[in-house]
């Protein structure tokens, strides 16, 4: 699947029930595309020379005499506003709050066989550490963890079915549990019922945040509908545009996306007087009136997580040697709750922040049946609580979403 780290299929294997906490902690990720010109920066903190190369298990092992080298890979541009602003951010905090790691990034990087000469070239110099932070980068990054066992290498959002080398990890965090408290904000601000998502591709973890946020919507609005248009590309200035003038002429008052830039669709909401709600990086800047809240990447932490088990050589074995997935339930989702913008009352955001301590119940879920198809079929039977597995692999739109999904 095309795109850039977001679609994760069955990313958990763990039949974990959906519930608990949510850390209200405003964060960071990636948005509007830029320029297509590849830029770079190395940002030391302190001066690097490489380290020592053994095994998975230490060939990351740094010390006070020997700084680790840690290289970031993103598909768009790093000021997007988005996915990739996201991975950026994050990447400056780990080289200003990690000693002796010296940090390398590249944007703009395509997801063919280019990824893989920018991997080579950050290993030239002196790299340990590679976070490949696009979803189409996936076979690229686990073919180079396996031509290279002294690299630890992180891919961003995919899912690994078979063994793990032990140099190689994915990691990810469950999107539609935010998303559906977006979804609240707008059903609860809407006044003419009609809400409007712009999404890339019908993939399983689009379609449980498309759900996620009309149920949401719904918890505080039971006759809030989601108008739904696809740009079939993750980041298209240009037919997000269209998508967001067809949604605005049917009346819908508050928009949001599943792309990974965001900043054309806050500029046609905030053309249109309207509200948005934002996805991937707190981007209430651009529209301080009409930004509502949103989903925004916190990476840094787990960035940082997993470099320090590089650096203790004990990487290998570890839960990041494996499919690692954030989750409510495990209070250690990187998606959190961005910013309440002035438009957003303190009543409402009482009801959001009220769903944050409902959720972090056993048993709680956005999801929690009865939850039916748009067809009348039942998706999950009344107090069914599916597992995170389970809602990956939704392929059918809720009752109350507006549209139908492209057969390809």
């Amino acid at each position: 699947m095309p795109g850039s780290g977001r679609p994760h299929f069955p990313r958990s294997t763990r039949p974990r029930l959906i519930g608990a906490a949510l850390a209200l902690s405003v964060t960071l990720l990636a948005g509007a595309c830029g320029s297509s010109t590849k830029s770079s920066t190395g940002t030391t903190a302190p001066p690097a020379t490489s380290g020592p190369a053994a095994s998975a298990s230490t060939a990351a092992t740094s010390s006070s005499t020997s700084p680790l080298t840690v290289g970031f890979i993103m598909v768009g541009n790093r000021n997007d506003y988005g996915y990739n602003q996201a991975v950026y951010t994050a990447s400056q905090a780990v080289a200003k709050d990690m000693a002796g790691v010296k940090v390398l990034t590249e944007d703009n990087i395509p997801e063919n066989s280019t990824v893989t000469q920018t991997m080579q070239a950050m290993v030239d110099q002196g790299a340990k550490v590679i976070f490949a932070t696009s979803y189409g980068y996936f076979s690229y990054a686990l073919a180079f963890a396996k031509s290279h066992p002294n690299v630890i290498v992180l891919h961003q959002g995919g899912f690994q079915s078979g063994a793990f080398p032990p140099n190689f990890g994915t990691y990810w965090g469950e999107a539609f549990e935010p998303v559906s408290l977006g979804g609240m904000a707008a059903g609860a601000v809407t006044k003419s019922d009609k809400l409007g998502f712009v999404y890339a591709f019908p993939i399983s973890q689009t379609i449980a945040n498309i759900d996620a946020f009309e149920l949401g919507a719904q918890s505080v609005n039971p006759a809030a509908k989601t108008y739904i248009v696809n740009t079939s590309n993750w980041c298209d200035p240009l037919k997000q545009k269209e998508a967001a003038t067809a949604l605005l002429s049917q009346g819908v008052d508050v928009l949001t996306q599943h792309q990974d830039c965001q900043a054309t669709v806050i500029e046609a909401a905030k053309a249109a007087g309207k509200y948005v709600v934002g996805y991937h990086y707190d981007a209430q800047s651009l529209d301080p009136s009409g930004w509502l809240t949103g989903s925004a990447w916190n990476w840094a932490p787990v960035y940082e997580a997993i470099v320090k088990t590089a650096q203790a050589g004990s990487f290998t074995g570890s839960k990041y040697n494996a499919n690692w997935v954030g989750t409510f339930a495990d209070k250690d989702n990187p998606l959190q709750l961005a910013s309440f913008g002035s438009s957003v009352s303190a009543d409402v955001q009482s009801k959001i922040t009220a769903e944050y301590n409902s959720l972090q119940q056993p048993g709680a879920s956005v999801f929690k049946g009865p939850i039916y198809c748009q067809d009348g079929s039942v998706l999950y039977a009344a107090g069914v609580v599916p597992t995170y597995a389970q809602i990956n692999n939704i392929n059918c739109l809720v009752k109350g979403v507006v549209g139908t999904l492209p057969k390809s």
